[in-house]
Formats: structure tokens, sequence, C-alpha cells
């Protein structure tokens, strides 16, 4: 079987055999693009399109371990909308999940194609940044609130309404040695910061003490490869 293009550029095959190889060969390809649906489905959130908890759930343990192996750190933002049962209950639930796919279609935009966007559960969102540390992640979490804040919903019918959400961001490095959970308490412990201020914020460490503490260990790091570099 080759491969063919139409005029839009799609590519499907075209069978030059005349037995009965060409119709198990299109058997499989076809079992192929099932397989493929179907692992979409296990891993997406059939309301936000986002990545669902299950995923998340292997990504950060996959990217943790990407993390200890390599230089890189991993960050992690953690979003919850703020007031989301006073919004159901002052607009219905169907307006809320209205306002979970908006707030899902705004962290499409705002993060990478690298990141993992998830949802955590509920009115609560992840989203996971290989490769960031953590004055990278706070930029994209304040981007992402400050567009939150200033995009609000529209209904048909309705007049719009503003949504605001608590953020809080952390990092991991290759220094620590806490589990997936642990990560996971230590972002949250940040949102419950933003909540606890009043809400619409973005919360994380102090930019210059995590720079001060990842710049001593890191030298610490390179002083230990010279020394198991240099043995004979």
């Amino acid at each position: 079987m080759d491969a063919a293009s139409d005029e839009n550029g799609t590519q499907t095959l075209v069978c030059k055999r005349s037995d009965d190889t060409c119709q198990f060969l299109s058997e499989i390809v076809e079992l192929r693009k099932e397989v493929n649906s179907l692992t979409e489905l296990v891993r997406t959130d059939a309301l936000t399109g986002l990545y669902n908890f299950r995923f998340f759930n292997e990504t950060i343990a996959l990217e943790m371990e990407r993390t200890r192996r390599g230089t890189q750190p991993l960050s992690m933002i953690l979003l919850d909308i703020d007031h989301f049962k006073k919004f159901n209950d002052t607009w219905g639930h169907e307006t809320g999940n209205h306002a979970l796919v908006h707030i899902a279609n705004l962290i499409k935009v705002a993060v990478r194609k690298l990141d993992f966007p998830c949802r955590f559960g509920g009115e609560e969102f992840v989203i996971l940044l290989p490769n960031s540390d953590l004055r990278q992640a706070a930029n994209v979490a304040e981007r992402l609130r400050e567009m939150i804040a200033t995009t609000p919903l529209h209904l048909t019918g309705q007049a719009p309404i503003s949504i605001t959400a608590s953020l809080g961001v952390d990092q991991f490095s290759s220094t620590h040695s806490e589990t997936s959970q642990d990560f996971v308490q230590r972002v949250d412990s940040w949102l419950y910061k933003s909540k606890d201020k009043g809400r619409n914020q973005v919360t994380y460490p102090d930019l210059t003490t995590q720079a001060r503490t990842e710049s001593v260990t890191q030298e610490e790091k390179n002083a230990l490869f010279g020394a198991v570099g240099n043995e004979d």
C-alpha cells in the first residue's frame, strides 16, 4: 500500500495489489485509528478537552523522574476557580460547565505545546511545565490569572459573567527527594495562600530565595561532578 494525498493534502492509503492483502491491511489501518481514538479518550477530560486526572498522575511521575536525571526544573501551577459553588448556585450547573470549558480554553492559549494542562477535578486545574523554573511558571500563572479576570464568559441571552481564579506555583528540581503527592501538596499550599489573601491572586515562594538556593545547590553538584571526573 502506498500513500497518496488529495487536493486538501490529506493522505490516504492506496493498495496496488489485487488479492485479499489489501483488505487485511485496510482493516489493520482502521483498527490502529480506533486504538488511537480510544487512547485519546482515556487520557482526556470529556468536558474540557484537557488531559484528565489519570493522565496527570502518570505524567507527573515521569516528568519528576526526568528532572531527577537532568538539570532542568519542573514547575507546576494549580488553579482553582473562585467561589465556584456560589457560581453554580447563582447561574446553574449548565452555566458552570460552560465556565469550566471557558477556563480550559484560556489555559490552552496560555501554555506552550510542551506543557501538560489537566483537569484536576471539580473546578481545579493543574499545569505541568517541563524545563521551566519558578520565575517562568509564575509569569505564565500571572498571565493566565489576568486573562481569566479580563475575559468574561459570554452566553447567549445572558449578560457577561466575570470569573476570577486563585493560583499556586512552585518548582521541583533534581535536588528534591519528595514524592509526586508531596509536590502537589506543596503547590496546593501556595494556592490556599492565594485564597487566604483574598483570591484572584498568584502565590509562590520568594524568587530571590529560590534562585539563591538553586544556585548554591548547582555549584555543589558541579564540584561533585568535577571531583568524580578527575578520579583515575
